[in-house]
């Protein structure tokens, strides 16, 4: 079930980080890169989660969007310790076995034809910008290098895909940027048509923009980019990192479009929390990347490839897409109807089981007291709750959860209320 038509609002505190709290003290021994939440989790089941207190969770975050088949699967397991008895680590500059297997499963079941594995979702995203720059001038020599991205979009945060990020905030302190980036409205085809010009390579976007606010790219949209990619030379670039692995009701958010394309990428679903990365492309891709022109040392390793096929497999086997499309249809439903008469609240939206509840304010008040009610759940922007469950919730969850938030809500608005009513 899909809820689009939202107003594209500016996002303040684009990440979700910016709405927790900051623990890190000057006496650890960690850059404090991370405002965390002042919970310290030890254990995970299924939808649940413990901490060092013996208290428990129900985790309506899934890491971000990591373990899509909650936490601990059976299977995964099973299959990276078996792994671990064998061989964990070998360059790439032998054969993989495991490799091997692990992209023909994803081209048998995608529109792609080649895969390279990686680390993560940024460096899969800076695989996908150097291939198509690549392609462009290497094989077709015209020398493009532009990469079109938009606003309120998030690609990662090394240079390149911060720089590719449609979100200033995430850019501050790190001139200077590369160049060959430029960002449009969502939505927005005029804008899109006037910044194609003779050096653009790419037009690069995320089927929805989860970090930006939980906006689902428009069909009538998606159609117009890909005629504008075929109509100037372009490649269109897919960033599935949050949306891939059956999240949207799909394996891949495009596949709801009936639009394939050029390349795309994958990270957080794939491996159940085992840090892999993929890029996916087209067959003819291949000829831009050839034998020394991008490589990574960890990328594909026999045991990380264990945690890819274990999961990759369960996903298919047990056609948990279509689970995440009825599971998710029912957590829209159920937040509509129990949130109808909440002012609070002015839309609901989402896809599969990647929703969100926009406020009229900002939520991360919300969100700290729901943990403390044993909920976690995480933001998108400053009034949007995000919810990011694991593809096997069960009705029952989902209306704990429902319940959970409708509870919530209530409170932080009674809490703002003037005293003696108006």
């Amino acid at each position: 079930m899909t809820i689009t038509n939202s107003s594209q609002q500016p996002v303040k505190e684009s990440h979700t980080e910016q709405q927790a709290i900051a623990t890190t003290t000057t006496e650890s021994s960690l850059f404090p890169t991370y405002a965390r939440y002042p919970i310290s989790l030890v254990k995970g089941k299924g939808s649940y989660l413990w901490d060092d207190k013996g208290n428990q969770y129900l985790d309506f975050m899934s890491g971000l969007a990591v373990t899509n088949l909650g936490h601990a699967p059976d299977r995964v397991i099973a299959k990276v310790k078996d792994q671990l008895d064998e061989l964990w680590h070998v360059s790439n500059l032998f054969h993989i076995p495991a490799q091997e297997k692990a992209a023909a499963l994803l081209t048998a079941n995608t529109c792609a034809d080649a895969v390279f594995f990686c680390n993560s979702g940024a460096e899969a995203n800076e695989a996908a910008i150097k291939l198509a720059r690549r392609y462009q001038q290497k094989v077709l020599g015209n020398g493009r290098y532009e990469i079109i991205t938009f606003k309120q979009s998030f690609h990662g945060r090394t240079l390149a895909t911060l720089t590719a990020t449609g979100q200033d905030k995430v850019k501050e302190g790190f001139l200077p940027l590369p160049e060959g980036f430029v960002h449009v409205p969502l939505h927005d085809i005029p804008a899109l048509k006037e910044a194609i010009g003779p050096h653009t390579a790419a037009i690069m976007l995320e089927m929805i923009q989860a970090e930006g606010g939980i906006h689902i790219v428009e069909p009538a949209f998606l159609a117009e980019v890909k005629a504008l990619c075929e109509e100037h030379g372009l490649l269109l670039i897919m960033d599935e990192v949050q949306t891939g692995m059956g999240r949207t009701g799909k394996l891949f958010g495009h596949e709801h479009y009936g639009i394939e394309p050029d390349i795309f990428t994958v990270a957080k679903g794939i491996a159940s929390g085992f840090p892999v990365g993929a890029m996916l492309g087209k067959g003819y891709l291949r000829e831009a990347f050839t034998a020394g022109s991008h490589a990574t040392t960890f990328g594909g390793t026999p045991l990380a490839m264990s945690a890819v096929l274990a999961t990759v497999e369960t996903i298919l086997e047990d056609n948990l897409p279509a689970r995440a499309a009825e599971m998710g249809a029912y957590l829209i439903e159920s937040l509509r109807t129990k949130l109808i008469d909440q002012d609070f609240v002015t839309e609901i939206r989402g896809q599969g089981l990647i929703v969100g509840i926009e406020c009229k304010e900002a939520v991360g008040d919300i969100v700290l007291a729901g943990q403390k009610k044993g909920f976690l759940f995480v933001t998108a922007g400053p009034n949007v709750i995000r919810f990011l469950p694991n593809l096997y919730v069960t009705k029952e969850e989902i209306d704990t959860a429902v319940s959970l938030i409708a509870i919530l809500i209530e409170e932080h608005v009674a809490a703002k209320a003037p005293l003696g009513g108006e």
